[in-house]
């Protein structure tokens, strides 16, 4: 065998160029046959036994590439390692082979690491605590830096120099670099601030105006936070805006168990008055009335009855107001009813006196965050309240529609005919 393998490298090297041919041909052979062989068996096997351990289980590491991308190294190294032994091949084609080798297994390794550092955000994102505490944007300022030491090696390799004269050269664009990373830098140390002071968590609702954002924060990473408004649009944040532009934050109501109800019913001034005995004697039926109604009574008549032995004048003397039995009714019908929290500031006042009439303002919170039941809640009670408010002698304040001005205008035309 070895006679005869003398021997045919002794006829090869008659023929320089066929010989050339078939050395480059058996390389790349050894190459691709290098390739199959660690793609199909060493790195299907190592995935099998990663499958066997705790880490392995997780279906995040079925859609990883790293491990099939660090296989690619194998046949580049076989390249750059025996482009060399092929005989009659010009210096300058075997350093231009090795060069490009070396910056394709420098590339291969970057593109590996920043998979690797993906899969393990994704597994991160399925830990309760990863809502509070978020690492995508750690993980892609990792990721810059890694391409950037990778861009720089590459070069180094391409060109044959050391990465320490292109490193010493960027020391004169320290200064073009900070303006072209200005916006990574800002978002980093936005990123930086907002998870250490937890001013913004995955699942919040957010509220800032001036980019129309008003929804859930679907997703933060390093440059931009994702909000996905209630009509289902996704506005996109730049992180450092959460910084320096003011916005609201919901998640303190939804963390109390509360949602604030704060409106007012603007009554007309001009239905305000005392109540007469009949008046009050009808109110008596209402069960949460009775009560303070009778209270009420006693202390105005013990204060009457004062005024009476000091001979002051009747003008003096209290007497009991149709508003004020609202606003008490108002009051105690909150504190029965099952939707509003009692735990929680809970208040009937009145408001400054308006041109669109006098706002009787309920100030109290649900028993429940969610908007659906919320508005519900709040639905319900301004029905009522609306619905009950003639029991009481009092009319809502509402500026005349055109229906009403055509009813005066009618009446105004039928006494005019009727004079004539």
């Amino acid at each position: 065998m070895e006679a005869q393998y003398n021997e045919a490298i002794t006829w090869l090297e008659q023929y320089p160029q066929l010989y050339t041919l078939i050395s480059l041909a058996l390389l790349i052979l050894a190459a691709w046959l290098a390739n199959w062989i660690v793609k199909r068996i060493l790195v299907r096997g190592l995935i099998r036994l990663l499958k066997a351990t705790p880490v392995g289980m997780d279906q995040s590491l079925e859609k990883a590439s790293f491990i099939s991308r660090l296989a690619n190294i194998v046949p580049a190294v076989i390249l750059s390692a025996g482009i060399g032994l092929i005989p009659g091949l010009p210096e300058t084609l075997v350093t231009i082979v090795r060069n490009v080798c070396g910056a394709f297994i420098i590339l291969t390794i970057a593109l590996a690491i920043t998979n690797a550092l993906m899969v393990v955000n994704t597994i991160y994102e399925r830990r309760p605590q990863a809502r509070n505490k978020p690492i995508k944007g750690y993980i892609q300022l990792v990721n810059i830096i890694i391409y950037s030491i990778a861009a720089i090696l590459i070069i180094a390799t391409l060109l044959d120099r050391s990465p320490l004269i292109l490193l010493s050269g960027l020391g004169a664009m320290a200064a073009v670099l900070m303006l072209i990373f200005q916006d990574t830098l800002l978002s980093l140390v936005a990123s930086v601030q907002i998870n250490s002071n937890d001013i913004v968590r995955v699942g919040d609702w957010i509220e800032m105006p001036a980019l129309s954002a008003d929804g859930d924060v679907i997703d933060i990473s390093l440059h931009t936070v994702k909000v996905q408004n209630w009509d289902k649009t996704i506005t996109t944040i730049p992180t450092k805006r959460l910084i320096s532009d003011p916005f609201k934050n919901w998640r303190g109501m939804q963390e109390s168990g509360g949602r604030r109800i704060k409106r007012a019913i603007m009554l007309d001034q001009q239905s305000v008055h005392f109540l007469d005995d009949d008046e009050c004697r009808h109110l008596h039926r209402f069960r949460l009335l009775d009560e303070y109604l009778k209270e009420k009574q006693t202390d105005i008549d013990d204060w009457n009855r004062k005024l009476e032995e000091q001979g002051q004048e009747p003008v003096n003397t209290r007497r009991i107001t149709n508003i004020g039995t609202f606003r008490a009714y108002v009051e105690r019908y909150l504190r029965s009813h099952p939707g509003i929290n009692q735990n929680m500031t809970l208040m009937v006042r009145q408001l400054a006196p308006t041109a669109e009439g006098l706002p009787m303002e309920l100030y109290c919170f649900t028993s429940t965050v969610a908007w659906v039941g919320y508005e519900g809640t709040q639905g319900d009670i301004f029905d009522h309240l609306l619905a009950i408010l003639p029991e009481f002698g009092l009319r809502v304040y509402q500026a005349p529609s055109g229906q009403d001005m055509r009813e005066m205008g009618s009446a105004q035309r039928a006494g005019m005919t009727s004079q004539g």
